[in-house]
């Protein structure tokens, strides 16, 4: 269904927002070469790990190119990464393989100095260069002949392979992080499977994913322009931001992904995929009889991997389920009033939910766009409406304006 003016002047808003509250196409490549250099680093031949051909890739919000910018700019990017062995030393438990990737790290004058505390699963570097970031490095295993695998089910957009994706983890919650040698029975995670289903989930026809593509191996290019998906999932993320701050209860964001990408119908442009989510995205959320719990949860189940609940802390710390409700209401609000209000309202009403920054300046840019477009008689309005437009067949051209007192020639 063709879309309005009106709705394309609001899908214009939307698409310019998102890109300014997108990651930078530096802040980008540079935690790709910061990445790319710890690699290196654990891959020399002098490392314990240079055997197992170690090799960092993304994965999370970097991978599925839906990572957003801190609201502060005092603040740091998260950039989670997997650190991917083929195999291991038979003996190496997952808290020998997470300590000698650890020692590994720390053995180097740089990443020593950077390295912060041990976390569940990852290691984590903390760069305070002027892109600030911090680094999340997931020390996993995987089978020989594993990269070539994920490059040909990314390249030819193979969702049926993406259980073949799955890798093994290190986690010292579990119980058997110091004693189990063997990673059949190590913590199971599909970071590139999930990425693989998001992919399928964004595409709008049936040509060649633009998500990701060959070069897979060890990252897809900077995308300066993104499907309606990812740019659906980085406008709730931001939202969630600005009305949760740091409180740690606050929705998560493979929540607010997978939800949306299982709300999502293929809408080709912003506004109408932002609408859509929005409205469906809490039928997405199952009830299922939980044994542990003794009674009925919520489930959200993980695409790649149908055990796995991402609501699986609502049951235990009850705020959690409260605060998505919460979120999901105001956004459901806030999201009335913005295609309710017009001019100087619309751009206050928008403020509040992704922030006064990005949305001033997403104003200033289109206005910028309007002014050029409209010297150069690119610039229509509809006699009837008074809504200005690109579309030549649909109203009269806006003519520049004349700023010196001369008359126009």
């Amino acid at each position: 269904m063709e879309i309005t003016e009106k709705q394309k002047q609001f899908n214009e808003i939307y698409e310019e927002l998102s890109k300014n509250i997108d990651i930078t196409e530096t802040q980008y490549e540079s935690a790709v070469r910061s990445y790319k250099s710890v690699g290196e680093w654990l891959s020399k031949p002098d490392s314990e790990l240079a055997p197992f051909r170690p090799e960092i890739f993304p994965q999370g919000s970097f991978l599925t190119g839906t990572m957003i910018r801190p609201i502060d700019d005092c603040e740091t990017l998260d950039v989670d990464l997997v650190c991917r062995l083929e195999g291991k030393r038979p003996e190496w438990t997952q808290n020998d393989l997470k300590q000698i990737i650890g020692n590994r790290l720390k053995n180097n004058g740089t990443y020593g100095k950077m390295l912060d505390d041990e976390g569940r699963r990852c290691w984590t570097l903390l760069y305070e260069n002027s892109s600030k970031y911090h680094m999340d490095i997931l020390p996993s295993i995987v089978s020989s002949g594993y990269t070539q695998v994920l490059e040909k089910a990314f390249s030819r957009n193979q969702f049926e392979q993406a259980e073949e994706l799955a890798i093994r983890i290190t986690d010292r919650f579990t119980y058997n992080f110091y004693s189990e040698s063997s990673p059949v029975y190590w913590p199971k995670s599909n970071p590139f499977g999930y990425a693989l289903w998001f992919q399928n989930r964004c595409n709008i026809t049936t040509r060649k994913a633009v998500l990701l593509n060959e070069n897979v191996n060890p990252l897809p290019d900077y995308q300066k322009k993104k499907l309606p998906l990812q740019r659906v999932v980085q406008l709730l993320k931001r939202h969630r931001n600005l009305m949760f701050g740091d409180d740690e209860d606050q929705p998560i964001s493979i929540l607010i992904a997978t939800l949306s990408a299982k709300a999502y119908k293929k809408e080709t442009d912003v506004i109408s995929a932002l609408r859509n989510v929005v409205k469906e995205l809490e039928f997405h959320i199952e009830e299922r009889y939980s044994p542990e719990y003794d009674r009925v949860i919520k489930w959200v189940q993980n695409p790649v991997n149908p055990e796995e609940n991402f609501a699986d802390k609502w049951p235990e710390n009850p705020r959690k389920e409260k605060c998505f409700y919460n979120w999901l209401n105001k956004l459901q609000t806030d999201l009335t009033t913005t295609q309710n209000a017009r001019g100087v309202q619309l751009q206050e009403s928008m403020a509040l939910m992704f922030g006064k920054k990005a949305v001033n300046k997403t104003f200033s840019d289109l206005g910028d766009k309007a002014y050029n477009d409209r010297a150069n008689g690119k610039l229509f309005m509809d006699p009837k409406s008074g809504i200005l437009h690109r579309n030549s067949e649909k109203g009269t051209i806006v003519k520049d304006h004349n700023f010196h007192g001369n008359k126009e020639e």
